[in-house]
C-alpha cells in the first residue's frame, strides 16, 4: 500500500496543539506569587466620631481600591491586659464604629483590610511589648483572642476581604510561637477570607507562621537614605539592600509579599527611618516625601512577587488634612498625591 504523506498544515496544527496544551499545563500548576493588580491601598485613621461618608470617596483622587480599618485596643503598660470596644475610645476603634466604616468602604467600592492592633500605653509601639511569667502570657493570650476573634467574626459577617491578625508583635511574636499556630487555626474556624500578618520591616524573618497565612505582611518602613533629602541614587541603592531578602522569603513560602504599612513623612531625613527623626521639628521637606514615594514605586511595583500595600495614613476629612505646611506622613492635598495617583492607576 501506498504511504500517505500528511499535508504540511496539518502537521503544523498537530505541532501547535501540543504545545499550547503543554503551556496551558505549566500555567496551571505554576505558584501564584502576586495578584494579578496590586493591592492599592491606604491606612485609614478610625475618626473620632461619625462622619460625612462621602469623605471615604476621595481615596479615589489617588486611585485607591483598598482600605485598611483599624480597630485599636490597648495594652494598660506591661500587663496581661487588652481594652477594646471601650466606651471611651474613639468611635471609629468601637465594634458599631468599625462595622459602620465597613459600611461606608462598601458604598465607595472599596476593598477592605480589617487591621486589629494594639497600642501600649506610655510606648505606644506594640514591638518591645513583653511579660515575664507564664501566668501572665496566658492571661493577656486569651484577652487577646477575644479581641481577635471579635474582629474575625465583623470580618465574615461583613465580607471583609483580608483580616490582619496581629500587627509588628515582635517580642510576642518570639515568645509564644505555639501561640500563634493555635490562634491562626481558630480564625480559620470563623473567617474565610484571606489572612495576613503585619510584621515591622526589621523582624518579618523571624516570623515562623507565613505558611500558614496569604500574604507575607510588612510594616515596612525599612531605612534606604540618609541624606536630608534623598535623591533618586541613594533611594535606588537603598532598595537594591532591600529586595534580595524580600525576594528570598516569598520564595521560601511561596506567598506574595504585601506591605501592610508603608510610607515617608514630609520632613528631612524621611527615607532613613522615622523613629530616628525629631518629633518636635516643625521642618516641612515635601520633596523628600516625593523622591521617597517615587523610588518606592519604581523599585517595588513591578515586582512579580510584591503584591501592592497601604500607604500610612489617610484622614476621613479629604479638604483640611495634610498640606503644604505638614510634615507628617499622611500625604493628602500633597505633591506626593499626584505620583501616588499615577502608580495606584496603573
Amino acid at each position: 500500500m501506498k504511504k500517505m504523506i500528511r499535508p504540511w498544515w496539518i502537521m503544523l496544527f498537530v505541532f501547535w496543539l501540543s504545545g499550547s496544551f503543554f503551556a496551558f499545563w505549566m500555567i496551571r500548576d505554576a505558584p501564584r506569587k502576586a495578584t494579578e493588580s496590586k493591592i492599592n491601598g491606604v491606612n485609614f485613621v478610625s475618626p473620632r466620631e461619625d462622619f460625612d461618608p462621602q469623605w471615604m470617596g476621595a481615596l479615589r483622587r489617588i486611585n485607591a481600591d483598598w482600605i485598611s480599618i483599624v480597630p485599636y485596643a490597648f495594652s494598660p503598660g506591661y500587663v496581661p491586659k487588652v481594652i477594646f470596644n471601650d466606651e471611651r475610645q474613639w468611635w471609629g476603634e468601637t465594634r458599631p464604629g468599625t462595622i459602620q466604616l465597613i459600611a461606608y468602604a462598601r458604598q465607595q467600592g472599596l476593598k477592605i483590610m480589617l487591621k486589629p492592633h494594639i497600642w501600649v500605653k506610655g510606648d505606644g509601639w506594640p514591638g518591645d511589648f513583653k511579660l515575664t511569667s507564664e501566668a501572665d502570657w496566658k492571661a493577656w493570650e486569651k484577652e487577646y483572642t477575644a479581641y481577635l476573634m471579635e474582629q474575625a467574626e465583623i470580618a465574615e459577617a461583613y465580607k471583609v476581604d483580608m483580616l490582619c491578625v496581629g500587627t509588628e508583635l515582635r517580642q510576642v511574636v518570639k515568645e509564644r510561637p505555639q501561640y500563634w499556630n493555635s490562634l491562626i487555626a481558630e480564625v480559620k474556624q470563623t473567617y474565610s477570607g484571606k489572612l495576613t500578618y503585619a510584621s515591622n520591616w526589621d523582624n518579618y524573618e523571624n516570623v515562623k507562621f507565613w505558611d500558614q497565612l496569604d500574604y507575607i505582611g510588612i510594616d515596612a518602613y525599612f531605612p534606604v537614605s540618609e541624606k536630608e533629602t534623598p535623591d533618586k541614587a541613594s533611594l535606588e541603592a537603598g532598595w537594591q539592600k532591600v529586595i534580595p531578602g524580600l525576594q528570598q522569603i516569598s520564595q521560601q513560602y511561596d506567598k506574595p509579599v504585601l506591605f501592610t504599612e508603608y510610607g515617608y513623612q514630609s520632613k528631612n531625613f524621611a527615607a532613613a527611618g522615622h523613629w530616628l527623626i525629631d518629633e518636635s521639628s516643625s521642618t516641612v521637606n515635601l520633596e523628600a516625601q516625593s523622591q521617597s514615594y517615587a523610588a518606592f514605586y519604581e523599585a517595588l511595583w513591578h515586582q512579580p512577587w510584591f503584591a501592592g500595600g497601604f500607604l500610612w495614613k489617610w484622614y476621613p476629612d479629604p479638604v483640611n488634612s495634610g498640606g503644604h505646611s505638614n510634615n507628617r506622613f499622611t500625604p493628602q492635598n500633597k505633591p506626593v498625591e499626584k505620583i501616588i495617583s499615577q502608580w495606584y492607576g496603573q
